[in-house]
């Protein structure tokens, strides 16, 4: 989940910006500051100073449901005793229980839905005239273009949403009746962004949708993923372009070439597959078998030997039985998936799994999900071991304090491990920075410990080897620098 507060300080008017859920919900949030921006208004990451607060929610699991729930109704205090002169609900949860939001939760002055997020200033405007809002255009609405975003990643990477909405229907996900059917961004306002944001100093570019393998099908008769990747490679001060969410059944042979033949494209793709059980994926309308995924996996890994693969699975389907999911165990064990996340099965109403039979008591579907990260972590920290010696090229994320450098150690879990771990951070007068590998994509990802006594800037590119393991990270020095 990504929460932030951004901010900045219409005169002596400020606005809190709370954004909730995934990346893609991140990009719409920046959207929505941009234009807030460009009308005047400022912000504040102070909920005590500020005027008016914008919520952009998430309702895509339980979890991610109760925590915007929660969140309004935190500002909703806040708006009861006047402090606040504006609540706006904006998202995924605004489109879902809108109706429910209106009669339940009367401080909220304005809901916009998914496909209305370019009238926030309007509804902000509005409000402040004292009226109420509530707006919701339809989801076939073309995707928002053309905005000049706000970032809140830092600056040296960005998100670029190239499409909304999903055509899969997959029996367990509610998005596509949130968000409508695939709407693909046309290639040429993508192109107009990425370069506006290498403009601002975005090294690392991060390809999200729902599903960003059909990118184009809509607009050009055909997948054109790879069409994109040879145009945004185009833009001189690109260094990295990432791509997330690839179904595993519309990766090709087109699709495998420009990874390969680009340079500017990383060699990882974030792959979810849910589920290693043929029966489990019949009933979450997967389109692929067992055999299929593992067909993929190994011509990606033939053709691509030092690529990185993520996946997730999600445990406690309706129906799974034990031996779905020692059967799910031993395809992790044997796939050996560089990075790996499990989520329990999230039974969301109106979907076709949450009306199905034998549904699972969540301590299983909990004990489940253990069991599976408990052996990928071995597979994990095995694939960390094996990066010792090796020379890898990193981007900073930032400085290490001296205060965050304890926190790491005492982690450790025994005094050796501690040992170990202040030789290798030295607490002289070196710098320790966080940076990522082509492997590692933010938020979800290790990181790599770099000590150096050079200084160095978020978005600079180092050559690191690589000297240690600490679970899922790495540590190194420069390759300049390094001494045995």
């Amino acid at each position: 989940m990504v929460d932030i507060h951004v901010c900045t300080m219409k005169k002596n008017f400020s606005i809190l910006f709370v954004s909730l859920g995934c990346d893609k919900n991140l990009v719409d949030s920046e959207m929505m500051i941009g234009l807030l921006q460009k009308r005047g208004y400022s912000f504040t990451d102070d909920e005590t100073l500020a005027d008016a607060v914008v919520i952009n929610t998430c309702c895509f699991i339980g979890d991610a449901k109760e925590e915007s729930i929660n969140t309004i109704l935190e500002y909703a205090e806040y708006r009861k005793t006047g402090q606040l002169k504006a609540l706006i609900v904006t998202g995924c949860l605004a489109q879902r229980y809108q109706e429910e939001i209106r009669r339940e939760i009367e401080e909220v002055d304005a809901i916009l839905g998914i496909a209305s997020i370019d009238g926030i200033a309007d509804a902000l405007d509005s409000v402040l005239a004292g009226k109420s809002v509530t707006r919701f255009d339809p989801l076939d609405t073309k995707p928002l273009t053309g905005v000049d975003r706000v970032l809140t990643t830092g600056g040296h990477y960005a998100y670029l949403k190239i499409a909304e909405g999903c055509d899969k229907r997959c029996t367990y996900c509610i998005i596509p009746y949130i968000r409508g059917s695939y709407r693909s961004v046309p290639v040429e306002s993508l192109v107009a962004e990425a370069g506006k944001l290498a403009e601002q100093g975005v090294k690392e570019l991060i390809l999200v949708a729902q599903e960003t393998t059909l990118y184009g099908k809509d607009l050009y008769g055909k997948k054109s993923l790879p069409m994109l990747l040879e145009k945004l490679s185009a833009i001189d001060d690109l260094k990295w372009i990432r791509i997330l969410y690839c179904y595993p059944e519309e990766i090709d042979d087109e699709l495998i070439d420009a990874i390969k033949r680009l340079p500017k494209v990383c060699h990882y793709l974030d792959i979810p597959i849910q589920h290693g059980a043929d029966s489990v994926l019949r009933r979450m309308g997967r389109r692929t078998t067992k055999a299929q995924l593992e067909e993929t996996i190994a011509k990606l890994r033939r053709e691509i030997p030092d690529i990185c693969l993520r996946t997730t699975l999600i445990t406690g389907f309706p129906g799974e039985t034990p031996e779905d999911h020692e059967e799910v165990m031993y395809f992790v064990n044997e796939m050996e998936f560089d990075r790996l996340g499990v989520f329990p099965y999230s039974m969301e109403e109106d979907t076709p799994a949450a009306l199905m039979e034998d549904q699972i008591p969540e301590q299983v579907k909990l004990d489940y999900r253990d069991e599976i990260m408990e052996l990928q972590q071995e597979i994990a920290f095995e694939k960390a071991q094996t990066m010792i010696g090796r020379v890898v090229e990193a981007m900073i994320e930032g400085e290490m304090s001296r205060a965050m450098l304890e926190e790491q150690m005492s982690a450790c879990e025994s005094d050796e491990e501690q040992d170990r771990a202040r030789m290798d951070f030295e607490l002289d007068d070196r710098h320790v920075y966080v940076a990522r590998t082509y492997m590692d994509a933010p938020a979800v990802d290790g990181f790599v410990f770099i000590n150096t006594y050079r200084s160095l800037m978020s978005g600079d590119f180092v050559k690191v080897r690589i000297t240690d393991s600490n679970e899922y990270d790495l540590i190194g020095e420069i390759e300049d620098e390094f001494t045995e």
